[in-house]
């Protein structure tokens, strides 16, 4: 799997960050963090599939073991949505490759656990995705963008940003976008997190309307190693839609974790 190359654009000087973007989407998205980032050396990956980067076969574990090899040792992983999951996973199975995490509008669990009053996606949600999906795919890409920008003040304009960046790359290959749903609908991260022994940022939008701000309170938290910092008005992009605030939240966490370590 590993001998897969995948798009990864490098930018900045600096201690190694890793980061990674949502479903449906590439790493273009990141751009407005480009120059806030400068003083670090970022890798910003597109994930398998999607962007620039060959399609894999396999599940969460081998999207892991694919990027794992192919960037830095010791770096800091900033996961957004589904890379959140994707930089959790690979913190848990590979702790001495992840110095530091951050999740962007992430949970571990996504669906919804009704049983277990887990707050989620709903799983017709996932479904009406994966018809969407077979049905029109350019389609179903414009739908999923606009769902995360919504609540937001500025939806409209985040919404448009978010698909001229987006746009600027290929469309995903349908099967990748497969692969992300299940592990959107499938992996639970949940009954491992106690074990991450790591700085650990956790970036919340109070309006989101895939990730709840009922998640946050449920997650461990361990004094000094968790932070949750929430922006009272951004939906499930705050970097596109708050991204002043965004960027002095995350570059002040950063400072403080170098001056630690």
């Amino acid at each position: 799997m590993s001998q897969l190359s995948l798009h990864i654009e490098t930018i900045g000087q600096g201690t190694p960050i890793v980061m990674l973007h949502g479903w449906g989407v590439n790493s273009a998205v990141f751009t407005p963090l480009h120059d806030a980032l400068q003083g670090y050396c970022v890798h910003y990956v597109d994930l398998p599939g999607f962007g620039h980067s060959p399609a894999i076969k396999g599940d969460i574990d081998d999207w892991v073991e694919t990027i794992v090899h192919q960037v830095p040792e010791s770096a800091i992983w900033i996961g957004w949505s589904l890379g959140g999951l994707i930089a959790s996973r690979t913190a848990l199975r590979f702790p001495g490759r992840v110095k530091a995490l951050v999740t962007i509008a992430s949970s571990p669990c996504f669906m919804a656990r009704e049983s277990e009053s887990w707050p989620g996606i709903a799983p017709q949600v996932l479904t009406q995705f994966a018809t969407d999906l077979e049905q029109n795919l350019p389609k179903m890409v414009e739908r999923f963008l606009a769902i995360q920008a919504m609540g937001s003040e500025s939806a409209k304009q985040d919404i448009k940003q978010l698909r001229e960046l987006v746009m600027a790359r290929p469309l995903p290959d349908s099967n990748a976008l497969k692969q992300g749903l299940a592990m959107l609908q499938h992996v639970d991260l949940r009954p491992e997190l106690d074990t991450l022994k790591l700085p650990w940022l956790r970036l919340w939008g109070r309006l989101d309307g895939l990730v709840s701000r009922r998640v946050p309170p449920l997650l461990p938290q361990a004094d000094g190693q968790i932070q949750d910092t929430m922006f009272l008005k951004a939906s499930h992009a705050p970097f596109i839609s708050h991204t002043t605030p965004f960027c002095e939240a995350l570059l002040g966490w950063l400072r403080d974790l170098n001056e630690r370590c």
